[in-house]
């Protein structure tokens, strides 16, 4: 072989060999790039702007002395989340605990009492530790003028006069017992009533001349009654906590409305309802 043949044969390998490194490189980048392409694709999912579009029916069990408060929180989250539905089943902390741990299809239970949360908790029903998001004290819900001068916890215990209690497996009842108790005061109600709600009412309709029930209640009849605070309500105070339960058909949507309820503008909603902040 000459000495020309031998250069030319060796340029045609260098140009050969940085042909091949070329290809393989183009190769990789290409691998790069579709790889990159198809994680990103098979991450957007439900995704919209970096957080999770909610969707679906969060079903909320609650203590009836929320219903106002609750159901305003509830538009707005429908309102923040479009696709979603609120749905409430308000009533008696104590009978809301008994359909949970019967199996009631709930997402989200809160309760007027640590004492009827622990039901649920107990029964293995919630998912994680419930959290106390308000505070709520008692106050006598009299008829409109207070015409029979109630003034103190000891004027309900005036003969003649017609008095209702919650029922004392209820938060309400059982603070009321606890106030009374705390007074060293004996009252017979003319009837127990199964929540504040119910208690609340036998006052708007002139059934009964006062009742025992939540500030936030009185609050929410408006000029249906009138309330008269009493300084043994002290002793008788409500934590309410809130979860979200273990077996949630929408746990997601679930964790987003509790989210809503301890933020800051549920708090005020809350507050301005006549709750305390916990």
């Amino acid at each position: 072989m000459t000495r020309s043949a031998r250069r030319t044969r060796r340029t045609v390998q260098v140009v050969g060999a940085t042909a091949a490194a070329l290809l393989a490189l183009s190769a990789c980048s290409s691998d790069s790039e579709s790889g990159s392409g198809s994680t990103s694709g098979s991450g957007s999912g439900e995704k919209s702007g970096g957080t999770e579009k909610l969707s679906g029916t969060v079903n909320v069990f609650a203590a009836a002395s929320l219903t106002e408060s609750f159901t305003e929180l509830g538009k707005e989250f429908e309102k923040q989340h479009p696709g979603t539905k609120v749905v409430f089943n308000f009533g008696g902390s104590d009978s809301l605990a008994a359909g949970i741990t019967s199996g009631a299809p709930a997402d989200v239970f809160a309760s007027a009492s640590p004492k009827t949360m622990k039901v649920v908790t107990d029964a293995d029903a919630a998912s994680g530790t419930p959290a106390t998001f308000v505070r709520n004290r008692l106050e006598i819900a009299t008829l409109p003028g207070n015409p029979d001068r109630i003034a103190t916890l000891k004027d309900l215990t005036g003969s003649g006069l017609k008095v209702v209690l919650c029922d004392k497996s209820v938060p309400c009842g059982a603070a009321a017992q606890k106030a009374l108790d705390a007074s060293r005061l004996k009252l017979t109600p003319v009837s127990y009533e199964e929540d504040v709600k119910s208690a609340l009412n036998k006052v708007v309709l002139k059934e009964a001349d006062a009742a025992l029930v939540y500030k936030t209640d009185v609050k929410a009849a408006g000029d249906k009654v009138e309330g008269v605070e009493f300084p043994e309500a002290a002793d008788a105070v409500n934590d309410y906590p809130i979860t979200l339960l273990k077996d949630a058909p929408n746990a997601e949507v679930g964790k987003a409305f509790i989210e809503l309820v301890r933020s800051a503008e549920g708090q005020k909603v809350l507050t301005g309802a006549g709750f305390t902040a916990p």
